[in-house]
């Protein structure tokens, strides 16, 4: 299933089960789940399909602030339509790309929001606190937020941080606490493993993502490295010789990953950055290697992480299935 189609159907089916039922055949009342009282709020290195966003974000229940990036002396957000090719080319030309976190005031807005729309509390998840100011922007206006938020980091990227969200979605659908709403994404996010494969460490060196030492070697020795994230921190796993080697590599790595799961429960997201048809392939792989798997999401990777990655980038997040809300 196409990312599009995955997401458009997932999110069909909860809508499907916040319905009320039909009384069944001896008069039983319709079921009625609660209405949400927990908003949702996140930063676009969550990596969350934008169709999926979409239809939430119009119904006030989830907000992505967008996270800026600095191209020279200019400055985008990760929102714009453009600056996919605005970054491709500027990294393949040398020229400079950094990131910000987003300002305390894109939060003020997204907290007030919810207030406005009749939620009485909002969890705001966002990209480790090791690789992002995010985190800081966010508290700085929770204390001010007209109702409670609970900011929380989920130590992690991409759809590692997006199935935090997603989960946190589904618990909300059905009237969960806040309480109940943080474990949900908690749960979420433990459960979730990332390994990519970048072809150059100097962007991760440059935007100080990884030691200066490690960008030498790998730089020096030509070595192609697979990454992770470990306790919200850019790790290197292993150290390969060549290109074609690191990618069966992490290919490999994934796949073993999502058998000791066991494949029919598991989740896959492939991002990508310049290299769709390379991602498509390590997919299709995946899914033909692990039967049983019931998807595997490709998705580009947000500039603000890709400005750090390069061009060339493969992330694979091994998680849990997508919520389901009937089963919740």
């Amino acid at each position: 299933m196409t990312e599009r189609a995955a997401a458009r159907e997932w999110l069909r089916q909860q809508v499907q089960r916040l319905r009320p039922h039909p009384a069944g055949a001896k008069g039983e009342s319709p079921v009625v789940l609660p209405r949400p009282t927990v908003a949702i709020v996140t930063d676009s290195a969550a990596a969350l399909p934008p169709e999926w966003v979409d239809e939430l974000s119009s119904h006030g229940l989830l907000t992505v602030v967008p996270m800026p990036v600095i191209i020279g002396q200019d400055v985008y957000s990760d929102d714009d339509a453009e600056l996919e090719a605005h970054i491709s080319l500027a990294l393949a030309s040398g020229k400079s790309v950094k990131t910000s976190r987003p300002s305390p005031g894109q939060f003020d807005r997204a907290y007030k929001s919810a207030a406005d729309a009749g939620f009485t509390s909002v969890l705001s998840l966002h990209i480790s606190g090791k690789l992002s100011g995010t985190l800081d922007a966010a508290r700085l206006a929770a204390e001010r937020s007209p109702i409670p938020v609970e900011v929380f980091d989920t130590e992690t990227v991409g759809m590692g941080q997006g199935v935090g969200v997603q989960a946190a979605v589904a618990a909300t659908l059905l009237g969960k606490s806040p309480e109940e709403v943080t474990q949900a994404a908690e749960q979420a996010v433990r459960a979730t493993a990332i390994y990519f494969y970048v072809p150059s460490l100097e962007q991760l060196r440059r935007g100080g993502r990884i030691s200066l030492a490690s960008s030498w070697l790998g730089t020096m020795l030509d070595i192609k490295p697979i990454l992770g994230i470990k306790d919200g921190a850019v790790v290197p796993l292993e150290k390969i010789r060549s290109a074609s080697k690191a990618i069966a590599r992490l290919e490999a790595l994934a796949t073993s990953d999502i058998l000791a799961r066991g494949a029919e429960g598991t989740h896959v997201s492939v991002h990508h950055f310049g290299n769709e048809a390379q991602a498509r392939a390590l997919g299709d792989a995946l899914t033909l290697k692990c039967s049983g798997l019931r998807s595997v999401t490709l998705t580009r990777l947000p500039a603000v992480l890709a400005a750090h990655a390069g061009l060339g980038v493969l992330v694979t997040v091994v998680a849990q299935s997508l919520p389901d809300v009937a089963s919740a």
